[in-house]
């Protein structure tokens, strides 16, 4: 739900968000260790490929390593979460390590790696982070069925995302993650004469309880006496 207030309004689920969601993690973590300028990640271009150094026979998944500070290592604990190829916990990987953190990983669950030739497509990869297949199963439907547009992507419609403004809105949100990737300060919690209102019931004593129990059952079995009759 953060992604909100970096201007993705709707659309939270799909890999692009997911996308969004691993880089705000990025740059948030390295802005509070410090380390956000030594690891600022593929700032100029996003695209599908894996982003890696090799220095003193070490890989490191990030574009560049300092001289003087190591990249933040972090391994990908996927937990119960399907893995599947083109699952979105890799694209919040994806946009883990584009926005500086050093994961291992390769290109196998990536979407536009195919099994069967094992070659990988970092175009399809591309598209998937810039939300390119929702953008086309949009104008597909606005093409087959209208109505059915209208009712899977209201929320889409309501903000004005459109399949030709959807990269350029993304593009934008990832432009607002790294402007300013802390966290938002919650008001200060204040408390209203509405709230001094409420007062706390006096709790009951064993013989007080005992004595509504009774008076329940009386009642219960009187009503029970009427409708026999």
């Amino acid at each position: 739900r953060e992604l909100i207030r970096y201007g993705l309004k709707t659309g939270l689920k799909n890999y692009a968000a997911a996308y969004c969601t691993g880089l705000l993690l990025a740059r948030r973590l390295l802005k509070k260790l410090e380390m956000d300028k030594a690891y600022s990640g593929q700032k100029k271009e996003v695209t599908g490929e894996i982003v890696k150094t090799e220095t003193k026979k070490k890989t490191y998944y990030v574009n560049h390593v300092d001289q003087k500070l190591q990249p933040f290592h972090v391994i990908l604990d996927v937990g119960i979460v399907s893995t599947s190829t083109g699952a979105r916990v890799f694209g919040a990987m994806k946009g883990a390590t584009d926005g500086g953190l050093d994961i291992p990983h390769n290109e196998k669950r990536f979407p536009g790696f195919d099994k069967d030739s094992r070659e990988f497509d970092a175009e399809v990869h591309r598209d998937h982070i810039f939300g390119g297949h929702v953008a086309g199963y949009m104008e597909y439907l606005m093409e087959e069925d209208e109505a059915l547009f209208k009712e899977q992507f209201s929320s889409y419609i309501k903000e004005g995302i459109t399949p030709e403004n959807m990269e350029e809105i993304i593009e934008g949100v990832h432009e607002a993650i790294r402007r300013d990737p802390g966290r938002k300060e919650k008001a200060p919690f204040v408390v209203t004469d509405e709230m001094r209102k409420f007062k706390k019931q006096k709790k009951k004593s064993y013989e007080q309880r005992k004595k509504d129990c009774l008076k329940k059952k009386a009642a219960l079995a009187k009503g029970k006496r009427k409708a026999k009759k």
